[in-house]
């Protein structure tokens, strides 16, 4: 229904676009599970759940920890949830979690695989991998995942810059069941704030500010200590469907994709997407309620929260407010697919443009598989549009993968065609309508890829070796301030729990 308005009169072509295709491929993915046996060989995650219990064989564990964790999945299985023992040895058994295989863990939102739920309460494909380490204390599930990065950075041509920083994430959560509902928990902190305010270089980068008066232009600000501190209740309605509530200080809106850091595709690597500002830019907002249902392989679900992002003090938990609102239709077609369309209104986004609202729709596809033994390959398309009141409409597209091999070497790329208006400081105390839309629009252009080589250290923990290289394509406009040659790159070590 959103994709069909016509806003700031220029209709959503491109969003449904996007949608048709994928779309067709649900279609014909579905229409590939349904053609006889002859002449589709379905993987085990598609044989009925009766089927792989019966096939499974039981092994006897001393463990309570795990007994608890066997219970947990019977009884989720009495529930409806669909059984992931066969997808988590998929997604999983690269790890070598051989007691993760038998933990199959629920999602918080509702009677599905918890390898279904992104950030906040986004979805990813049920295919994607379960990372980190989860144990049962009682009748709680805690789990832990985390990733940190220590990176030096090196942008080139005249606006670069280098410098050296660390940046990641740690992820905690809890969930047990109560009745016929799952209680949850969930929190993730940062080591960004350590960099600095200013961030770090990146060019073609905006958004934010590090001192209250002038934005960040060609660096990626730093991410708050707290990303996320929340809870969440859902209630099973049957076997296949839920309702939910979602509450977070800070929290994540529903609006937009998965978290660029919470994508299989994007999560190796180091440096934040230029289209961030026009996809997935709230995963960090102070003051979020969201409720929703799911119905089997939908979810629909909206949310209030405080429009304004978060200030340039990264080590304090800012007051809520509730400003500003999103919806998002959200589609796992397959095991290897999911979608999303949303659209929110936020308000006064930006702290040095208070007078200027905007609206912002996105569309996405993620897409999730094993191509063969040891492999592993996850691809993300994007789109986002900017409407900005008063101000310039403003297009983003973005496309990232990652093939994982053997869990040892990660090869990824990222490509991002963007619509600027801000690569120049224009701030000033004239808000109006005429001001806003005389600010230029570049069309600008970035690619990025590299790999990473990973050394099992431990049972739940690798330490990897890896670069990245990026080229750029700017408009004639921008040559002088850029360069006709701005390649930079970044070279980086990192610890990730698996």
């Amino acid at each position: 229904m959103m994709l069909s308005i016509c806003l700031s009169g220029r209709p959503l072509t491109i969003a449904s676009m996007v949608l048709i295709a994928g779309f067709a491929t649900a279609a014909l993915s579905q229409a590939q599970e349904a053609m006889p046996a002859g002449h589709h060989h379905p993987n085990p995650s598609e044989q009925p759940v009766e089927t792989r219990m019966k096939a499974a064989k039981p092994t006897k564990r001393k463990d309570k920890s795990v007994e608890h964790a066997q219970d947990a999945a019977h009884s989720a299985n009495h529930a409806g949830m669909p059984s992931t023992h066969d997808e988590g040895t998929h997604a999983m058994g690269m790890h070598g979690h051989e007691a993760s295989h038998d933990m199959q863990l629920k999602g918080f939102l509702g009677p599905y695989p918890i390898t279904r739920e992104g950030s906040g309460t986004s979805w990813l494909p049920d295919s994607t991998p379960h990372e980190g380490v989860h144990v049962m204390v009682e009748d709680w599930m805690l789990m832990a995942h985390g990733l940190f990065n220590g990176v030096y950075d090196k942008q080139g041509g005249p606006r670069g810059g280098e410098k050296a920083f660390a940046s990641g994430m740690l992820m905690g959560m809890a969930q047990r069941q109560i009745g016929d509902g799952t209680l949850g928990f969930k929190a993730m902190l940062s080591p960004d704030p350590f960099m600095g305010r200013s961030g770090y270089p990146l060019l073609l980068a905006t958004g934010e500010t590090a001192d209250g008066v002038k934005p960040l232009i060609d660096r990626q600000h730093p991410h708050d200590l707290f990303m996320e501190l929340a809870t969440s209740y859902s209630y099973n309605l049957s076997p296949t469907s839920s309702l939910f509530i979602y509450g977070g200080l800070p929290g994540e809106p529903a609006l937009g994709p998965p978290a660029f850091m919470h994508r299989t595709s994007g999560m190796d690597i180091p440096e934040a997407p230029i289209t961030h500002h026009w996809l997935d830019s709230t995963h960090i907002t102070y003051g979020v309620v969201t409720i929703g249902t799911v119905l089997d392989r939908w979810k629909l679900e909206g949310s209030v929260f405080k429009g304004r992002e978060p200030d340039q003090n990264r080590f304090d938990i800012e007051p809520p407010r509730l400003d500003s609102f999103s919806g998002r239709l959200s589609w796992n077609p397959t095991t290897d697919l999911s979608m999303q369309v949303s659209y929110g209104r936020l308000k006064s986004p930006e702290q040095l443009s208070p007078d200027v609202n905007e609206e912002r729709v996105t569309a996405s596809i993620i897409y999730t598989t094993k191509p063969w033994d040891d492999a592993l390959w996850s691809s993300t398309f994007a789109w986002g549009r900017k409407m900005n009141h008063p101000g310039n409409t403003l297009d983003g597209f973005m496309l990232e993968s990652a093939l994982v091999l053997r869990n040892t070497w990660t090869f990824f790329l990222r490509a991002e065609r963007v619509q600027e208006d801000e690569l120049f400081d224009v701030h000033t105390e004239d808000e109006s309508s005429t001001a806003q839309s005389k600010r230029p629009i570049f069309t600008v252009n970035k690619l990025s890829a590299g790999a990473i080589y990973d050394f099992h250290v431990a049972d739940h923990l690798k330490l990897g070796i890896g670069g990245l290289v990026s080229k750029y394509a700017v408009p004639s406009g921008l040559l002088p301030p850029y360069g006709r040659d701005s390649t930079s790159f970044m070279a980086f070590v990192r610890l990730k729990l698996i």
